[in-house]
């Protein structure tokens, strides 16, 4: 299926899987934490400091920031509502873990749990 010319691999066969092409950065190893926020988003500026501090406490982590008003593909495609949204990929670009809001540090290390 594409969604204003963005294709999402796997969207077909129901399992969404994101990679560089998609995000615009390199996904992590093991996992990733990718987060979509727009310019004017207080939130979001403390989401991306959560997200940064718990992908450099765990090797192999990524933390990719995706600008919301500048995907609108990607943000249609994954049904992203609201920002920040956090999507917690595992090590083949499969969405484990979706929240929206700004999230506590514990949820995130609980959610990067399942993708590693």
């Amino acid at each position: 299926m594409t969604t204003t010319g963005v294709r999402v691999r796997g969207q077909d066969d129901g399992e969404i899987r994101l990679g560089a092409a998609e995000l615009g950065a390199q996904p992590g190893p093991r996992a990733s934490l990718v987060q979509f926020s727009s310019a004017f988003c207080q939130p979001c500026r403390a989401t991306r400091r959560i997200l940064a501090e718990v992908a450099a406490m765990v090797e192999g982590v990524a933390h990719i920031e995706v600008d919301a008003e500048r995907h609108l593909g990607l943000v249609r495609a994954l049904g992203i509502e609201k920002t920040p949204t956090v999507l917690v990929l595992d090590g083949a670009g499969r969405i484990v873990r979706r929240a929206a809001g700004m999230p506590r540090k514990a949820d995130v290390i609980a959610a990067l749990g399942a993708a590693v």
